[in-house]
């Protein structure tokens, strides 16, 4: 039986700390596999994202492809949810999963601030009973799971272009589509 992680997040951009996560899950042996896996249309957030979803997939695709290869081997970055009509909810995400990975362990992946929301997720009960969640403390939420030092980035700085903390090569793709421009 493996152990297959869900990386879920809005991912706008994708950043050094998601990147932190990510070897942190490997480092810690907390998975044997990991799907990335950009939200299609987020629920729970106060606005939508700036960039579009086939944006953020490459993004994700770029960031990935800069970590070592021993991770990135055991990473893929699954449009599941983007190609997915209207609302995405996690447990419909996990339900395709599973149905993938029907012998296998599946672990949601999430920080703290996800986490302190997800009472408020759709069928919360039923996902519960089908998944492990792992919780990743992040700086300024209370602690609530596992500490993994947290890099302290924020993807509205980012947006904001107050802060560079994204791989190069997704910079790269910020300039040349001009993303978050306007923010």
């Amino acid at each position: 039986m493996s152990r297959v992680g869900i990386y879920g997040g809005t991912f706008d951009p994708i950043h050094l700390g998601h990147l932190h996560v990510i070897t942190q899950l490997f480092e810690k042996d907390l998975v044997d596999q990991l799907l990335v896996i950009p939200a299609g249309t987020p629920l729970l957030r106060d606005s939508q994202p700036f960039a579009n979803a086939e944006q953020r997939r490459t993004m994700c695709q770029l960031a990935v492809s800069t970590l070592p290869l021993e991770i990135r081997r055991k990473v893929s970055v699954n449009p599941i949810e983007i190609l997915r009509q209207g609302p995405s909810y996690a447990i419909d995400t996990v339900e395709e999963v599973r149905s993938t990975y029907p012998e296998d362990q599946i672990f949601l992946i999430m920080g703290a601030d996800a986490y302190s929301k997800i009472d408020q997720w759709h069928r919360i009960d039923e996902l519960k009973a089908m998944v492990s969640i792992i919780c990743i403390n992040r700086p300024g939420y209370p602690t609530a799971g596992i500490d993994i030092s947290a890099l302290q980035v924020a993807a509205t700085t980012i947006r904001a272009g107050l802060s560079a903390d994204v791989p190069e090569i997704v910079a790269a793709f910020i300039r040349e589509n001009g993303l978050y421009d306007n923010q």
